[in-house]
C-alpha cells in the first residue's frame, strides 16, 4: 500500500468522525459535539491536504487524472469551501449535511482502483493544475449551494405545512440560507468561468483548437449558461427565495452529470479512460 493511499484511507476515518459528531449535535442538540466536529474535521482537510501533496510526489502531476484521483480532489475542494464558509457563518448544521457528502464521495473514491496511472503526455502541462483546480473549487462552492437549497426548501415546506421537526430549530433562517446560496453562486461563478477559460487555453496550446465540442466541453458550457441565467435572475430580475434554491438544485443535477456522467458514458478527451491513456 503506498503511502498516499494510507493516508487517504486515514482522512477518510476522520471525516467519518466528524460526521458522526456534527450528527450527535444535530440530532441530540450536543453543541460540544459540533464543536468538536468542526475540528476534527479540521484535521481531516490537513490530513487530506498531505494525501494530495504525497499523491503528487508519487505520480508527478496534480492527481485527479482517474476517478478514484478526481473524487479523492472533490471531497478535498468540498470540505476546503466548506471550512471557509463556516468562518464566516459557524453554522454546525451545514457540516451535518456536508461532511457526509463528503464522506460519500470518500468511500466511493476508495472503492475504485486506487493504482496510479499514466499521465497523457498531451495533459503535461503548467495549465492542467490551474485548470482543474478553478474547476474543481467551482464544483464545490456550486455544492454547498445546492446543499443550502435543500436546507431551503425543507424549511420552507415546514413552515408552510406548520409540521416543525426537530431539524427546523437547527436550521438558519429562510433569509441566511438565501443569502449563503447567493454568496456561493457570486463566488463559484467566476471559479467556473475562469476555469473554462483556462482549459480553452490550454486545449489550444496541447491540441491547436480553443474549442473541440468533446462531449465534457459541450456539458460544460450548459451548464455555464444555467448559473449565468440563476446569476442574472439573482441581480436583475430579483430571483429569491426557492425559486432561486430550484435552479440551485437543477444547476447542480448538471454540474453533477458534467464531472460524472459524461466521464464515465461518453469518449472524449476528458473520460477518465482517455485520461488514463487506454
Amino acid at each position: 500500500m503506498s503511502v498516499s493511499i494510507l493516508l487517504f484511507k486515514i482522512s477518510l476515518l476522520t471525516y467519518f468522525a466528524a460526521t458522526v459528531l456534527y450528527l450527535v449535535d444535530i440530532i441530540a442538540k450536543r453543541e460540544k459535539a459540533g464543536r468538536a466536529g468542526r475540528w476534527v474535521l479540521v484535521g481531516g482537510f490537513v490530513l487530506h491536504c498531505a494525501t494530495l501533496v504525497v499523491r503528487y510526489i508519487e505520480t508527478g502531476y496534480t492527481p485527479v487524472s482517474s476517478l478514484h484521483e478526481s473524487l479523492s480532489f472533490s471531497a478535498w475542494s468540498l470540505v476546503g469551501i466548506y471550512l471557509l464558509f463556516d468562518l464566516r457563518y459557524r453554522l454546525s448544521v451545514i457540516g451535518a449535511f456536508i461532511t457526509p457528502l463528503a464522506l460519500v464521495t470518500m468511500i466511493f473514491g476508495g472503492a475504485t482502483v486506487t493504482r496510479a496511472t499514466q499521465l497523457n503526455p498531451m495533459l503535461k502541462s503548467w495549465w492542467f493544475p490551474v485548470h482543474v483546480t478553478l474547476a474543481f473549487l467551482g464544483n464545490a462552492v456550486f455544492t454547498l449551494a445546492a446543499v443550502v437549497s435543500v436546507m431551503y426548501l425543507i424549511q420552507e415546506r415546514m413552515l408552510k405545512s406548520k409540521k416543525f421537526s426537530r431539524l427546523f430549530y437547527q436550521l438558519p433562517s429562510l433569509s441566511t440560507l438565501d443569502q449563503i446560496n447567493y454568496k456561493c453562486l457570486s463566488f463559484g461563478f467566476p471559479l467556473m468561468t475562469m476555469g473554462i477559460i483556462s482549459g480553452a487555453v490550454w486545449a489550444n496550446a496541447a491540441w491547436g483548437g480553443y474549442w473541440r465540442w468533446d462531449p465534457k466541453e459541450t456539458w460544460a458550457l450548459i451548464t455555464w449558461f444555467l448559473y449565468a441565467a440563476l446569476l442574472h435572475g439573482r441581480m436583475m430580475a430579483g430571483w429569491r427565495g426557492r425559486r432561486a434554491a430550484i435552479f440551485s438544485i437543477v444547476g447542480f443535477a448538471c454540474l453533477l452529470f458534467t464531472f460524472l456522467g459524461v466521464n464515465l458514458f461518453f469518449a472524449g478527451e476528458h473520460s477518465f479512460d482517455s485520461l488514463q491513456g487506454r
